[in-house]
């Protein structure tokens, strides 16, 4: 259910119960921070809290609070949220911990995290375990620690799961402008994706940033994806997880199921919700996508007053899909007068150190250097140390980077190549005239590679996973061809044979070239139970007897292959039905070349996946070998996905490897299919 989180988020009342610093650093930091509404604070004896006067009991309260910070121990806390949701509060942040993050500990912890969530009704909550909030629009501070933000008119709202990142966040020195920041806690009711809907209506929030743990309700952030998409809000992801150990630490201390780390990257993905690996480039790729919105490529220039840094920014920006297109005429000629002869024109750009101090013919150099078909120009700039330094010398800098932002209209930036250059008040002056001001070579590169627009709306709805299954089994492989094929894969003429010589019997009954498997053997070609280019009755005979098999499976020689791939489907709880296709055969571990995406699929998903492998040059027809069908490999794919679609309540793995891609079709030469036990 959908709660509203307007009154909780942007409240005119604020009661806050509890005692102790917690509670009174609430009260203290909405003062300080000039909250233009009414706060009380709720204690049985206490007088005052932190200055304010103090009310005994909920019921001595003037009105109804709109939110509410619960600074008690967890059973309290479970009452005051109980009374609170009778009276008609607006929400509550509770505080306390012991919730099911403390479950491993404590056997009742799971049941007292029901508890709080039935006491709450329809009265949102956030938490438990949670440091709740801060509202740096307009004051609302239900936060009981220190933090290092000031009061914006605009900016951007971060999610966090954990309580520290998000306080972290808050002592960023880059000029982030920062809206709201919330925690997420245990999630008892509210999740992280309701959250960050009920930001971005506010029309002050500029972009949405979210650190997941956990994904939790899939269809809740379809619908934040969705409501994002409608209002051109751009959001980002740091999602924790690519780690086993990171996993663990995720269940233990969130009680969150973190599932896989390639369905969290291809549910992002499907989401247009751009991910990023680390809090620096987090805040970078925020404060990009809070001046500018959605780059819409990533062709960039960067100019610099150094060879060496231009070689930098060339080399960080491999295998980012950040480039850096060549000079245009127009761009040639206006650097051309704006340099002189005697630079080499290029992108990256080291236009030397003759023109510094000349703000104009700075300001004429950048601005040469900006054009309509870049999303982004960046100048590259290092401030010296200000307490053992005159920093007075960059200032023609600055004021030619503002000059030339303000000439052309084009989108620029100022980044420093060490992030400790770049001062907290020469960025927020570049900020505030249009500039974005970049800490770090590194960071402001893999920022703009993730802050390029994300997918438009997916093909259609998640096909949602059941719950794991708790038994599961491996059908064989005759009768996993068998399923499939029903759904229109393309699967080699194939018998079943029980001794040596019903397998030969097989073979000639198939005709040709033969491969001949021997069943009930778990990796079949590490065993040796499979041979391949056998002919004839003889020889098929022969080599069955020397396996050590349960029985048989013949099948045709697939012959004229020019490149072998995987497909697999395995259910993952957290973000659905991941598909993954790559580098089929013996070397699939080897090569590890393969990209995923949730189910159902776009072709232009597909197409996505199948283009982004090291293998696709093989697929076209590399160096002029036949190419593979790539009509055939797409129906393949769908077959797969026809099989999990009609089976979503039973399958748990699917594998094919290899297909074999010929110029003329795709054959599933091995399938496995493992699904939930009915018994």
């Amino acid at each position: 259910m959908a709660r509203d989180l307007s009154r909780l988020l942007r409240p005119r009342t604020i009661a806050v119960i509890g005692g102790g610093a917690w509670c009174a650093q609430v009260v203290g930091q909405c003062r300080a921070a000039g909250f233009e509404g009414a706060i009380w604070p709720v204690h049985p004896s206490a007088p005052e809290i932190a200055g304010a006067p103090a009310f005994c009991d909920l019921e001595a309260l003037p009105g109804v609070p709109d939110a509410v910070f619960i600074g008690v121990n967890r059973h309290a806390t479970i009452n005051i949220v109980a009374t609170l949701s009778a009276l008609g509060a607006g929400g509550a942040v509770c505080f306390a911990s012991g919730f099911r993050e403390a479950a491993l500990e404590d056997a009742g912890a799971v049941d007292l995290q029901e508890d709080l969530r039935s006491a709450a009704g329809d009265m949102p909550i956030l938490g438990p375990n949670c440091y709740g909030f801060i509202n740096y629009l307009d004051g609302a501070m239900l936060w009981p620690d220190q933090h290092g933000g000031t009061r914006v008119e605009r900016g951007v709202a971060i999610v966090s799961q954990s309580s520290n990142i998000a306080l972290n966040l808050t002592m960023q020195a880059r000029a982030l402008p920062l809206a709201y920041v919330v925690t997420a806690g245990n999630q008892a009711q509210t999740g992280l994706a309701a959250i960050g809907a009920a930001l971005l209506d506010d029309p002050r929030v500029t972009a949405l940033g979210l650190h997941i743990e956990g994904v939790g309700d899939l269809l809740a952030f379809e619908a934040l994806a969705d409501k994002a998409r409608a209002l051109g809000k751009p959001v980002i992801a740091l999602k924790a997880g690519r780690s086993e150990q990171a996993r663990v630490a995720a269940i233990s201390h969130t009680a969150s199921l973190a599932g896989g780390d390639a369905g969290a990257s291809a549910l992002l993905a499907r989401l247009g919700i751009s991910r990023v690996d680390d809090l620096p480039v987090f805040v970078e790729t925020l404060k990009l996508l809070h001046a500018l919105g959605w780059l819409a490529s990533g062709r960039i220039a960067t100019v610099s007053c150094s060879g060496g840094e231009a070689s930098l920014a060339a080399d960080t920006a491999i295998g980012t899909g950040v480039v850096f297109p060549p000079l245009t005429r127009t761009q040639m000629r206006a650097l051309r007068a704006a340099l002189g002869p005697m630079v080499a024109l290029a992108n990256p750009l080291d236009y030397h150190t003759y023109i510094w101090r000349d703000t104009q013919a700075m300001t004429d150099a950048f601005a040469a250097m900006m054009d309509p078909g870049l999303a982004l120009t960046l100048l590259i700039v290092d401030f010296p140390r200000s307490d053992r330094c005159d920093p007075v010398d960059w200032d023609c800098a600055v004021a030619a980077a503002i000059a030339a932002r303000e000439r052309t209209g084009l989108p620029l930036a100022m980044v420093a190549t060490l992030p400790e250059l770049m001062p907290e008040s020469v960025a927020q002056h570049l900020l505030a005239h249009g500039v974005v001001p970049l800490s770090g070579l590194t960071e402001a590169i893999r920022a703009v590679a993730a802050a390029q627009k994300g997918a438009g709306a997916p093909p259609a709805p998640l096909l949602l996973p059941p719950p794991e299954a708790p038994v599961s089994r491996f059908v064989s492989e005759t009768l996993a061809k068998a399923r499939l094929a029903a759904h229109g894969l393309r699967v080699p003429t194939s018998q079943t044979a029980a001794t040596p010589e019903e397998a030969g019997d097989a073979a000639d009954a198939i005709g040709g070239t033969v491969v001949l498997k021997g069943t009930g053997i778990a990796h079949k070609t590490e065993a040796g139970a499979v041979r391949l280019n056998l002919r004839g009755w003889s020889e098929v005979t022969h080599t069955a007897r020397a396996m050590s098999a349960d029985g048989y499976l013949v099948e045709e020689m697939v012959a004229g292959g020019v490149a072998e791939l995987l497909i697999g489907v395995v259910k993952d709880p957290a973000h659905g039905f991941v598909m993954t296709v790559g580098a089929g055969g013996t070397l699939t571990e080897l090569l590890c070349d393969t990209a995923a995406f949730l189910l159902p699929a776009s072709d232009e998903m597909i197409d996505a996946a199948l283009d982004s492998l090291r293998m696709a040059p093989v697929l076209a027809g590399y160096r002029g070998a036949p190419a593979a069908n790539w009509g055939a490999i797409h129906r393949a794919i769908r077959a797969v996905e026809a099989y999990v679609i009609a089976n979503a309540d039973s399958v748990e793995e699917i594998e094919i490897n290899p297909l074999i891609c010929t110029p003329q079709d795709a054959v599933a030469a091995d399938a496995l299919i493992r699904e939930g036990d009915p018994t």
